[in-house]
């Protein structure tokens, strides 16, 4: 029987509708939640990333603002863009678009950002509250996709959970969320031997390694949760990190690409957005 589809248009779809109405009630005690992304050069990639953030806030009632600097910016630059929002009340979260070109240090850049405002959640104190499971803001796909985890309904306590991938922006958080969901988590990457072989006990099987077909159906548990986090474009076309048509026939559920994710972490973003809004209330 082929794999039940988490569809993130629909799942994304309950996600901004909660946000709507939390946005409402906000507005109603005078704060209008705003965002604000910051995106430096003309990366094509980033530019639909950056329209679909707005399209989002629009449907949803958040305020949206977009800056947008030269690719020659300089890090000076970059940083007192930062710090003059975080010294605007209206803007409860800052994003800074990545990537960002090879001249600016990101890592210097999201430092900058006040942690309450840090929406994606990559600053070094989130990150830590992430590690510690102490409250702080969830980085966007990790939080996503643990939304889609959760909507099969399945028990994840005591599960067998391997994350493909390390990076701080997906795999690191996500096996952090996984572990806090108390499953028994794997973290492989490029020096993992054997790699189907941890693949093949996953009860969860997240993929984030930005290589197209990576997963194939060899790699899979039978009846397993496969979550493709992967993008990538092969002649023209949009993929991920899974063999979709091979693979659905033997997971229990899986995402699609596009179509999966991708829609989750934009509506996450918005959430931590109203959020971020929510915490200056409770702060007055």
């Amino acid at each position: 029987m082929a794999a039940q589809i988490l569809d993130g248009k629909v799942l994304s779809a309950q996600i901004r509708d909660k946000v709507a109405e939390r946005v409402c009630a906000l507005k109603e005690q005078g704060v209008n939640p705003g965002l604000a992304v910051i995106l430096v050069g003309n990366d094509p990639a980033s530019e639909i990333y950056v329209r679909n953030k707005e399209k989002g806030c629009a449907e949803t009632g958040i305020l949206s603002r977009t800056i947008r600097m030269d690719a020659e910016t300089s890090q000076e630059d970059l940083e007192a863009e930062i710090g003059k929002l975080n010294a605007d009340p209206a803007i409860h979260g800052i994003l800074v678009q990545l990537p960002l070109p090879a001249h600016l240090d990101e890592q210097a850049a999201l430092a900058k950002i006040l942690p309450e405002k840090d929406v994606d959640g990559f600053h070094l104190v989130n990150a830590g509250h992430l590690m510690t499971g102490t409250e702080g803001v969830v980085a966007c796909t990790p939080k996503g996709a643990l939304y889609m985890i959760r909507s099969t309904g399945t028990e994840l306590s005591g599960k067998e959970a391997v994350v493909i991938g390390r990076s701080n922006i997906v795999g690191k958080p996500m096996a952090m969320l996984l572990l806090q969901q108390n499953c028994t988590v794997t973290v492989c990457h490029s020096r993992t031997r054997n790699l189907a072989e941890h693949t093949r006990r996953a009860d969860i099987l997240v993929a984030a390694v930005g290589k197209p077909g990576f997963v194939t159906a060899d790699m899979v548990k039978p009846g397993a949760i496969v979550i493709d986090v992967g993008i990538n474009r092969v002649d023209g076309k949009v993929c991920g990190d899974v063999d979709f048509e091979s693979v659905k026939e033997k997971a229990g559920w899986i995402t699609p690409v596009p179509g999966g994710v991708g829609k989750m972490t934009i509506a996450m973003l918005l959430s931590n957005t109203a959020e971020a809004a929510e915490r200056t209330l409770s702060r007055e």
